[in-house]
């Protein structure tokens, strides 16, 4: 489930960059939607991070090292 959860997050992301890259080519900064589409990929970059700092905290995954 947590890794779904990650993968989630970062198929969001990656799709709202996808976007704001289609709105930049397309609008030629006609609109905001570039700006919007980044705004949520930086909320989602930041959420993330959160909820694996949590996860982390309340014992849901454990980090390791690079030999572990």
């Amino acid at each position: 489930m947590k890794t779904l959860v990650i993968v989630g997050f970062l198929i969001l992301i990656l799709w709202n960059l996808g976007a704001g890259l289609y709105y930049m080519l397309v609008d030629k900064g006609e609109s905001k939607r570039t700006v919007n589409a980044l705004t949520r990929r930086v909320a989602l970059s930041i959420a993330m991070i959160l909820v694996v700092i949590i996860a982390a905290k309340m014992g849901w995954i454990q980090f390791h090292g690079v030999n572990g």
